[in-house]
């Protein structure tokens, strides 16, 4: 390889290796902050805490920033239907998220039948300014018999993934301006553009995993579960003579199955029994009578 192509080769790598240490450090830092919970410079925290996130105090020094949390919050309800209507339940609330900034991701309806109650599921993404709204409306349409709230810390990965986005992207304009250098060889070219193409498609991953923390954390995860209200009927004194004769056909059909597996198993071995059981019988009879034959001869003196 030329002593050009291995120069400028060599100086792509320690770009390269210079952004994964940065990215290193952001990542020390960042586990530093998140154990001890402490106040950090505002020159480095204005510099990760995006827009109404931090929160600032007065000092002598000037303004310091709380650490910035991004947290995925997540809401669990169970509403209990008094009617038989979960399915317009969960219509009305599926054209209610459409009215506020709300994003319906599944919902499914299970009809009534003789063995199960009608029920159905939500799951939603709603901003925090709109989600009040949401559950009340939530709650309107029956009774709220649970609702539970989870939260996770995604501040590292939050953090971890910005500093490689910043780095990738530094790596990638430093390629894109040795690319544009006048006299690089074929050679060089070929290298460059491949280590290019890596660091592009290193930086849409990054970016694709940056939009989806964004989507948990800036919007707030709802899952509705909604169920019909199960009423108490008496129980009347000839409600087991009634059981007896609607279960009287399943427990005919289920001894009747038994009763042809059983003579299905049994019936090769008849093949061969019967036969055999025929053969010995005759066997015997004849055994008996040669028997019998030579004791009512005169014997021999």
């Amino acid at each position: 390889m030329p002593r050009k192509s291995l120069s400028i080769l060599c100086l792509a790598v320690l770009v390269n290796v210079g952004c994964a240490r940065k990215s290193a450090d952001m990542r020390s830092i960042t586990a530093g902050d998140a154990e001890s919970n402490q106040f950090v410079g505002d020159a480095f925290q204005a510099k990760l805490a995006p827009a109404g996130r931090g929160y600032g105090s007065g000092s002598g020094n000037g303004v310091v920033f709380a650490a910035s949390r991004y947290m995925a919050v997540r809401h669990k309800l169970e509403i209990v239907e008094p009617g038989s209507g979960v399915a317009k339940s969960i219509d009305a609330v599926v054209a209610y998220c459409g009215t506020i900034q709300c994003e319906v991701l599944s919902s499914s309806v299970t009809n009534e039948t003789v063995a199960l109650s009608p029920a159905g599921n939500i799951a939603a993404r709603v901003a925090p300014q709109d989600l009040n709204k949401f559950l009340d409306f939530a709650g309107k349409q029956g009774k709220i018999s649970q609702h539970a709230t989870e939260s996770e810390d995604k501040t590292a990965a939050v953090i971890d993934v910005e500093a490689k986005l910043k780095n990738q992207t530094d790596f990638r304009d430093s390629l894109r301006k040795m690319l544009a250098r006048p006299g690089v060889s074929v050679a060089d070219l070929l290298q460059i553009q491949e280590k290019l193409a890596e660091a592009q498609a290193e930086l849409d991953s990054e970016a694709t995993q940056r939009k989806m923390l964004a989507n948990e954390t800036e919007k707030v995860a709802v899952e509705i579960a909604f169920r019909s209200e199960q009423r108490a009927t008496s129980r009347s004194a000839f409600a087991s003579v009634g059981e007896a004769l609607r279960d009287f056909g399943s427990v005919l059909s289920d001894s009747l199955a038994a009763l042809i597996m059983a003579i299905a198993a049994i019936l090769p071995w008849l093949i061969i029994i019967v036969p055999g059981v025929w053969v010995l019988a005759k066997f015997w009879r004849r055994f008996r009578k040669n028997r019998k034959a030579s004791a009512t001869e005169p014997g021999v003196s």
